[in-house]
C-alpha cells in the first residue's frame, strides 16, 4: 500500500484515539489513582475491544444494526448507563491513594466492554470505514485495523501517563476528590450530549 493511503488512515486513527472521550477520561483517572501497569491493562483491553468493534463494523455489523433499531437503541442506552455508573464511581471516590485500596482499578475486561458501549468508538469506526475503505474491500479494512492498533494503544497510554504526571499535583485527598468529581461531571455531561443526539 502507498503512503497516500497509509498516512491519512494513520492521521484519522490518531485524531480519533487521542481526542477526549469517555475511555480517555478513564485512562486519565487511572493514571492519577492506580499503578501504571493497571492503567495499561485497561488501555490494552480498550484497544483490543475497539479493534474488535472496528473489524466487526467493517464486516457489516453496523448494516445489520440499522435493520434492528431496537438493538441499536439498546446499545446506546447500555452505553449511557455504563458511563453514568463510571461517573458515579468517580464522584464517590474518597480521594485516598493507598496501595491496598478495596476498590479495584478498571481492568482489561472493563476497557474492552467500554469500547463496545462507547458511542465515540462506534462513530469513529463507522466514519473511518466509510472514508477509507471501498465496498467491502477487506484488504483495506485489515490494513486500517493494523494501523489503528498501535496508534490507539499509544494514544490511550499517553492519557494514563498524563494522569501519572497529575498524580503529583493531586496528592492530597481533597484535591484528588475535586479532580475526580470534575472527571465525573465530564463523563455525565457526555451522556447528556448522547441523549440529545
Amino acid at each position: 500500500m502507498s503512503l497516500s493511503v497509509i498516512l491519512p488512515m494513520s492521521a484519522f486513527a490518531l485524531v480519533a484515539s487521542i481526542s477526549p472521550g469517555p475511555v480517555n477520561l478513564v485512562c486519565l483517572s487511572s493514571g492519577t489513582r492506580y499503578p501504571v501497569y493497571q492503567g495499561l491493562m485497561f488501555v490494552t483491553g480498550a484497544t483490543l475491544g475497539f479493534i474488535a468493534l472496528f473489524i466487526a463494523v467493517g464486516l457489516g455489523l453496523h448494516s445489520l444494526l440499522e435493520h434492528a433499531p431496537q438493538v441499536e437503541r439498546g446499545l446506546s442506552w447500555a452505553g449511557i448507563a455504563f458511563l453514568l455508573y463510571l461517573s458515579y464511581r468517580l464522584a464517590t471516590d474518597d480521594g485516598r491513594l493507598t496501595e491496598d485500596d478495596a476498590r479495584p482499578a478498571p481492568g482489561f475486561v472493563t476497557g474492552a466492554l467500554m469500547q463496545w458501549l462507547n458511542p465515540k468508538a462506534w462513530l469513529a469506526s463507522v466514519a473511518g470505514i466509510g472514508a477509507f475503505t471501498e465496498g467491502g474491500d477487506t484488504t483495506l479494512l485489515w490494513l486500517f485495523a493494523g494501523l489503528y492498533l498501535p496508534i490507539c494503544w499509544v494514544s490511550l497510554a499517553g492519557w494514563v501517563y498524563v494522569g501519572v504526571g497529575l498524580r503529583r499535583l493531586v496528592q492530597q485527598p481533597g484535591m484528588l476528590r475535586a479532580f475526580n468529581r470534575c472527571l465525573a461531571l465530564l463523563l455525565a455531561g457526555s451522556c447528556v450530549f448522547l441523549l440529545l443526539d
